[in-house]
C-alpha cells in the first residue's frame, strides 16, 4: 500500500495515517506539533454537543486551530438526536473538514448519560444521530466505536451497517470493548469483521499502533482503509512519518536522544505560546512524561520537570541535562494507560 492521498467523502486528506482526538492530550500545542509530521488529519479533543449548543467558552477553546492544521477534524459526543443537527452545523461553520461522532469513550462521566461507548447499547440511536448530522452539513460525517460494550455484546459490525445506511462516510473501530478499557491487547478481528460487513463506508482501524510495524500489520490483517493512531502519538509526534516511510518500503529514520530533546523543547515552546505560565508548567509535566518514557538515563530530569518552579527552570534543566548519557528504550512502552 502506498502513502498516497486519501479521501473521506469530500475531504481530501494527505494520507491514510490519522491522529486521534485524545481527551486531555490533543490540545492546540499538541496538534501544532503533530501537524509538522504531516499525518492525514489531526483531530481536536472530543467536545459535548450540549456544551457546544450553550456556547460554553471552554468548549470553544478546545476547538481552537490554526489554518496550517488543515485538514482538521472535530469530534462530538452526546446522546440527544434533538441537538445533533445544530451541533453539526456549528462544527461546519467553524471551518472543520470532518466531523466525527464519538461512540467509544469509556469514561464513566461520559457514559453515564448514554454518551460515548454508552451509545453501543443503542445502535439504532447511533444511526438516528448520524442521519441528523449528515442531513445538516456538507462536510463528511464519521463515527468512532468500540467493538461492543462487553464480550457478550459485540455490535461493531452491526453499527458499521447502520452508519453506512445513515450516510456516514467512515467508521473507526477500536478493537477493545468498553469493559476492557485499555487493558489487554486490542482484538483486530473486530476491525476485520467490520471491513467485511461494510459495503461503501470506509473502515479505519484503531488500537495498539505504537510503531510503524504495528500499522503495517493492521493494514495487512484487517484490510482497513486507514489507521487512527491514538496513544502512539504521545511523545512521538513523528509516528505518521515512520508509518508512511514503512508503507513506501523505506528504512525508518534513525532518531537519537538529542532528537527527542529537540522535539520536547519544540513542544514546550508551543505550549508557552498558548498557555499561561501556571498552566504551561502543569502541561510541561504531562508532556515531558510522554517523551521521557522512551528514554533511559533521565530519572533526574523527570524529577526536575515535575518539581520545576517555573517554565524557565524546566527548560534550563532540559538544555543542561547530560543527553550523551541517555539511550532510547527499544522495547514497547505504552503511554497514557489511563486515557
Amino acid at each position: 500500500m502506498k502513502k498516497d492521498s486519501f479521501s473521506i467523502g469530500s475531504a481530501r486528506l494527505r494520507n491514510r495515517v490519522l491522529y486521534a482526538p485524545l481527551a486531555g492530550c490533543s490540545d492546540f500545542p499538541f496538534r501544532l506539533m503533530s501537524s509538522r509530521y504531516q499525518p492525514g488529519i489531526v483531530y481536536c479533543e472530543m467536545v459535548k454537543m450540549d456544551a457546544l449548543i450553550r456556547n460554553d467558552p471552554h468548549t470553544y477553546r478546545i476547538l481552537d486551530y490554526h489554518s496550517s492544521m488543515h485538514p482538521i477534524g472535530a469530534q462530538l459526543c452526546g446522546s440527544k438526536p434533538s441537538i445533533a443537527a445544530a451541533s453539526a452545523r456549528i462544527i461546519e461553520d467553524l471551518g472543520f473538514d470532518v466531523l466525527d461522532f464519538n461512540c467509544g469513550c469509556p469514561v464513566d462521566k461520559v457514559t453515564k448519560d448514554g454518551s460515548g461507548s454508552g451509545m453501543l447499547k443503542t445502535p439504532e440511536l447511533i444511526g438516528e444521530i448520524l442521519a441528523a448530522m449528515v442531513a445538516a452539513v456538507k462536510i463528511p460525517v464519521t463515527v468512532k466505536v468500540r467493538a461492543g460494550w462487553d464480550d457478550d455484546s459485540i455490535c461493531a459490525p452491526l453499527i458499521t451497517q447502520i452508519a453506512e445506511k445513515a450516510g456516514a462516510k467512515a467508521i473507526t473501530i477500536h478493537g477493545r470493548t468498553r469493559t476492557q478499557g485499555y487493558k489487554g491487547p486490542a482484538n483486530w478481528d473486530h476491525i476485520k469483521a467490520c471491513r467485511e460487513a461494510s459495503s461503501s463506508i470506509l473502515v479505519i482501524g484503531n488500537g495498539d499502533i505504537f510503531d510503524a510495524d504495528a500499522a503495517l500489520r493492521m493494514f495487512a490483517y484487517t484490510g482497513c482503509d486507514a489507521v487512527l493512531v491514538a496513544r502512539g502519538t504521545m511523545g512521538q509526534p513523528w509516528i505518521a512519518q515512520d508509518i508512511l516511510r514503512a508503507l513506501e518500503g523505506l528504512e525508518p529514520l534513525s532518531r537519537t536522544p538529542l532528537d527527542v530533546r529537540d522535539a520536547l523543547l519544540q513542544h514546550f515552546s508551543l505550549i508557552l505560546q498558548y498557555q499561561t505560565e501556571r498552566q504551561a508548567l502543569l502541561d510541561f509535566r504531562r508532556v515531558g512524561c510522554w517523551y521521557l518514557k522512551r528514554c533511559e538515563g533521565v530519572k533526574d530530569l523527570r524529577i526536575a520537570i515535575n518539581r520545576g518552579a517555573s517554565t524557565l527552570d524546566v527548560i534550563r534543566q532540559i538544555e543542561t541535562h547530560l543527553w550523551e548519557k541517555v539511550s532510547l528504550v527499544q522495547s514497547l512502552v505504552l503511554a497514557g494507560e489511563d486515557l
